[in-house]
């Protein structure tokens, strides 16, 4: 799936994005997805890594509607003894002040919570509002302009991988 974002982020109208700066996560799948992608002269960046899942981390959603109770959300309910969504939303407005300010086109490789407290905070939404937005693996999403206003112009994108 990596391959075939990177396939087609180097075809037109993209053209492998020239004097893009290039961010990723540091932890593996994000940096795989990355250079599998062909972008692999990425900067790591801590901000954009997942979600710190806690006593969660690991454990698939079934286990841990299990231990939490059928009606986890981890939107409303969080994570124990991991970060707290505000901390998250803190880090995407850290990305997003970064992204502003560059003289530059920003591309990030990151994770599916993160990126979807991006896109929310993007828009000047509440870090919650991120539940609203699906995101799924390799996808292209593209956070731009309108009217001189944040909007999404692409998101959740996979028609690469059909």
């Amino acid at each position: 799936m990596a391959k075939l974002l990177g396939e087609r982020l180097h075809r037109a109208p993209w053209n492998g994005l020239p004097g893009t700066e290039v961010l990723t996560s540091p932890l593996s799948r994000a940096r795989e997805t990355c250079e599998l992608a062909g972008f692999g002269g990425a900067r790591d960046w801590d901000a954009l890594m997942e979600w710190d899942y806690g006593e969660y981390e690991g454990l698939a959603p079934d286990a841990i509607r299990e231990r939490a109770g059928q009606d986890w959300f981890i939107w409303r309910d969080g994570v124990p003894g991991g970060e707290k969504l505000a901390q998250v939303a803190g880090r995407a407005d850290e990305v997003i002040d970064h992204a502003r300010a560059a003289d530059r086109d920003v591309l990030v490789f990151a994770h599916g919570h993160i990126l979807r407290v991006l896109g929310a905070r993007w828009l000047g939404h509440e870090p919650s509002f991120a539940a609203r937005l699906r995101l799924d693996p390799a996808s292209l999403s593209i956070l731009g302009w309108a009217y001189g206003r944040p909007a999404i112009d692409r998101w959740n994108d996979t028609g690469h991988l059909d």
